[in-house]
């Protein structure tokens, strides 16, 4: 029985004969028009093998790049202890700048330790809300003093979380710090740009528009070239704003041209979509209307706090960076993710569909992912009532998969009256989930009593206590029959496992591999196991699918692909497309 640790991967076996059906999302009709897909005939090209060389330590998404990535996928949940904007503490010019210079003072920091730390907190800020495939084009326009630095960190920072970032910085500053921070972007050559070199509406190039010209430190009016950058920025809200082409402007700490405590006062300025609050939020992020606002520079001492009465929002784990307020409110329908991965191909899958099973498993180990033995289990009772539930996988071998739990459970009474079961791994960071369908056992005794006895003390203590699907009083019931049985067993005997308690095994009849690719053209390989003379082995499957304009003809066989041809021809012609062959695109399964 395999306990869930990285392996070697296995070596295809040829004794047995590929199952093996590649299958494309399609409904009861026969012709459906596939989601997202852009008007174009052609199926989005995809990348090549070679470019896939990437460790498997940074396969969250997009995994599949040139660059080492820091996927949104592991976004970091940055709410946090949810506080309201109107309980949060806001600086005025005087507090932020005695703040620094307690900091930069007394406290011992010095300005490149802030600005580093300002500088991540920005790009850590932008992967929460934008990912690096759909936003990946960054222009960072960079003023001579601080908030400039903080977007040269930004941008360094951005780069190696995977997106492409470039850089304006028109009035440079001659200073060691900074000149280190452009010798070290230059080394990771990222694109230094004129003002002249930008077009004249930034969407023209750029996903995302960083604004770092000018922090809270500044007075008076902008000075050329950043008082046309900053109408430039603002006039895209007139322009295209909430446009699907529209860049998203981020701000840091203060939007370049407000008030820092008033404000865009003429109505006139700078309406970002993020606001990067650095320390702590300045009197004019009140002002702030746009729909995500974040607070970073996580360095502030409780001395700071207590000196200045502020109340901040608690950063959640290790993130740098926590949200202000209530997430926006989102089209659920409009949410949805384009995958880029590589090709999942019949010529490189193994044979056997658990040995195919623990080589995707070892890789999602080796990705670090949480519990990627995480799986959703579906039952179903004798009357066709199913349920859903997460359990763990704890084996896997040629004879099943192995989980455990309470015989008295709801899934447990399902099984006695129908022993069939669906698991689902869904490993999201690696654009991956594998469905697996089958009959259902109980593992032997011994199995689970050896199992049992390998859980740490509270585990086996929890199972004895908790009779799972049955109600409760109270939680303070349970915690008294725990407190019970730690007592009883302080002396270290042995706990013996319950008769309610043990293992199940599913015996696979079906296996599907799932891989997300572009345009919901996704990739799905299926193992069926079939009986041949007497003998059980995995069989293969050919479907071919034909695709027109945004419609998936689906299936068809290959004798009938003159035909479909002469379909696809019309259904072109209906449609007002090129009646061209070329503009058909076949996708094959051979």
């Amino acid at each position: 029985m395999r306990m869930l640790r990285p392996k070697a991967l296995r070596s295809m076996s040829s004794s047995l004969s590929q199952s093996i059906k590649l299958l494309i999302p399609h409904s009861t009709a026969t012709v459906i028009e596939a989601a997202d897909t852009a008007a174009s005939l052609r199926v989005p090209r995809r990348a090549t093998p070679s470019q896939y060389s990437l460790p498997l330590s940074i396969f969250g998404r997009p995994a599949y790049s040139s660059l080492s990535l820091c996927p949104p996928s592991r976004r970091c949940f940055s709410l946090g202890v949810e506080m309201g904007e109107e309980s949060i503490s806001y600086l005025t010019q005087k507090e932020a700048a005695e703040i620094d210079e307690i900091l930069m003072g007394s406290l011992g920091f010095s300005v490149d330790q802030l600005m580093e730390l300002a500088g991540l907190s920005v790009a850590a800020s932008i992967a929460e809300v934008y990912n690096s495939i759909d936003k990946g084009r960054i222009i960072v326009l960079c003023g001579p003093g601080n908030n400039g630095g903080d977007g040269l960190v930004a941008a360094r920072h951005l780069y190696h979380f995977g997106y492409q970032p470039f850089i304006c910085y028109p009035k440079r500053t001659a200073k060691p710090l900074y000149s280190g921070l452009v010798t070290q972007l230059e080394s990771l050559s990222i694109p230094f740009l004129l003002v002249e070199d930008l077009p004249q509406n930034l969407s023209d190039r750029f996903d995302i528009i960083v604004d770092a010209m000018f922090g809270f430190s500044f007075h008076g009016a902008p000075r050329p070239p950043f008082d046309d950058l900053i109408q430039r920025i603002a006039l895209l809200n007139d322009i295209e704003k909430n446009t699907r082409s529209s860049p998203a402007v981020i701000s840091v700490d203060i939007p370049s041209g407000w008030h820092v405590e008033e404000g865009d006062i003429n109505g006139e300025g700078i309406k970002p979509d993020m606001l990067v609050s650095l320390t702590a939020p300045k009197l004019c992020a009140r002002k702030f209307a746009g729909p995500h606002h974040f607070l970073g520079g996580r360095f502030v001492p409780p001395s700071i706090k207590d000196k200045f009465g502020l109340r901040l929002p608690a950063y959640p784990g290790t993130s740098m960076c926590v949200r202000i307020g209530k997430a926006p409110t989102v089209n659920i329908s409009a949410l949805r993710e384009n995958y880029i991965s590589p090709e999942l191909l019949e010529n490189q899958v193994l044979a056997d569909p658990t040995d195919q099973f623990c080589k995707w498993f070892d890789e999602a180990v080796a990705a670090g992912l949480r519990e990627p033995n995480a799986m959703a289990l579906s039952t179903s009772s004798k009357d066709g009532k199913i349920s859903s539930r997460m359990v763990l996988l704890k084996g896997v071998d040629k004879q099943g998969f192995v989980w455990y739990t309470n015989y008295g459970s709801r899934k447990a009474q399902d099984l006695s009256e129908n022993p069939f079961a669906a698991l689902l791994f869904h490993w999201n960071s690696l654009n991956r989930q594998v469905r697996v369908e089958g009959s259902v056992e109980r593992v032997s005794f011994e199995e689970s009593e050896k199992y049992f006895h390998s859980r740490p003390l509270g585990s086996q203590l929890g199972a004895i206590v908790s009779k799972q699907s049955t109600p409760l009083s109270g939680r303070e019931v349970l915690h008294e029959a725990y407190r019970e049985l730690e007592a009883k067993y302080a002396d270290g005997s042995v706990i013996p496992k319950p008769d309610y308690w043990g293992g199940y095994r599913l015996k696979p009849i079906l296996f599907e591999f799932w891989q997300g690719q572009p345009s919901r053209l996704h990739d799905r390989l299926q193992y069926s196991l079939r009986e041949v003379e007497g003998r059980h082995s995995w069989h293969i499957h050919y479907e071919f699918f034909l695709m027109v304009d945004n419609y998936i003809i689906y299936p068809f066989l290959p004798n009938s692909l003159p035909l479909l041809q002469d379909l696809a021809v019309n259904v072109a012609s209906i449609k007002g497309l090129n009646n061209t062959t070329s503009d058909l695109h076949f996708i094959s399964s051979l």
